[in-house]
């Protein structure tokens, strides 16, 4: 499988001088040309495993298989093959977009004959042809973001890291740069690896996740699988008369176990899961018991995260274990 576009990660274990285990035993696969969503909560090792990953931090003990190239005795041909786009964009302030890319496409080998035409091509791919010259200086965050994400695609990279990619993003830029990392994966087969504090981000995009927690992972597969495993949907009821609600209360007790509700309704974590639908409103029927609102809460990835982690993700945190210090020293 990773010796074409997957990720095969073995033991993986970084261990800081003056610090616990950032990253402790991990095992997990990525397909080629899926979208793979690695969350956490802050310090959880995350960054510290993309770094470990493109080959800018040593692992401690471990190994993992990018494209097939293992990351310890193949780092050349580990960067050969992937794009990166790491939590801070390294833009220079000065250079415009277009700049950026003439030297990027140098630096990455890029035939010189093609590279203004695939500069163009990137530039315009991210929305960005009209602020091509402009210095990137007076980009906003999603522009910035979104020319990094271009740069990181110019060698036509089979695997593409993103670390935190939409952080600071207005809703807006946040659902442009999901489509092309969307695009991305459908049309071009590309492999996606990604670290978000948005767990909506991970819903939506990715195929599979992993949620690692003090180093390792205490949970992975599809969303709909995680979010079936660890939640029963609720229903939640509203009488259209305030005295009603203990009839609605004991309706419910039919079905599943209580749970938290509003003022004036009455709520319950169905047994048999949307199936037990149908049986709630015939009994409503039978009690003559009129409703003003009609609810049916899914479990969500927060929900999973709180349940796998013990505490909900902050997306205002940022890791801060020291691993990109001792990158750049290493």
């Amino acid at each position: 499988m990773a010796a074409d576009n997957g990720i095969e990660v073995e033991g993986l274990v970084r261990e800081f001088k003056k610090g616990p285990r950032a990253v402790d035993g991990i095992d997990f696969a990525v397909g080629p040309g899926e979208i793979y969503g690695f969350l956490g909560p802050n310090g959880a090792g995350k960054s510290t495993t993309v770094l470990m990953l493109t080959t800018l931090l040593p692992p401690t003990a471990g190994t993992a298989r990018v494209a097939g190239h293992d990351i310890r005795t193949a780092a050349a041909e580990v960067r050969a093959t992937i794009g990166v786009a790491l939590q801070e964009a390294a833009l220079d302030p000065l250079m415009t977009a277009r700049e950026h890319m003439k030297l990027q496409t140098s630096l990455q080998g890029v035939p010189k004959r093609e590279r203004v035409a695939r500069g163009d091509e990137l530039i315009g791919r991210v929305g960005l042809s009209d602020a091509a010259d402009r210095k990137v200086g007076g980009y906003s965050g999603g522009m910035r973001r979104r020319l990094d994400l271009a740069l990181a695609l110019v060698h036509h990279p089979r695997i593409l890291f993103l670390d935190e990619p939409t952080t600071g993003l207005d809703p807006s830029s946040r659902s442009d740069l999901w489509d092309e990392v969307a695009r991305l994966a459908r049309d071009d087969g590309v492999t996606v690896f990604l670290t978000t504090q948005y767990l909506e981000e991970a819903d939506v995009l990715a195929d599979r996740v992993g949620i690692i927690d003090a180093g390792r992972i205490v949970a992975e597969g599809t969303p709909e699988a995680l979010k079936a495993e660890i939640g029963r949907p609720t229903l939640e009821i509203t009488p259209a008369e305030a005295g009603e609600r203990g009839a609605v209360e004991h309706v419910l007790s039919r079905f599943g176990s209580p749970a938290p509700a509003p003022p004036g309704a009455a709520a319950v974590r169905l047994s048999g899961g949307v199936e037990e639908l149908a049986g709630v409103v015939r009994a409503l029927d039978a009690e003559d018991v009129v409703v003003s609102d009609f609810q049916l809460h899914a479990p969500t990835l927060d929900d999973v995260f709180l349940a796998k982690t013990g505490r909900k993700l902050d997306a205002g945190d940022e890791e801060d274990t020291g691993e990109h210090a001792e990158a750049v020293a290493a």
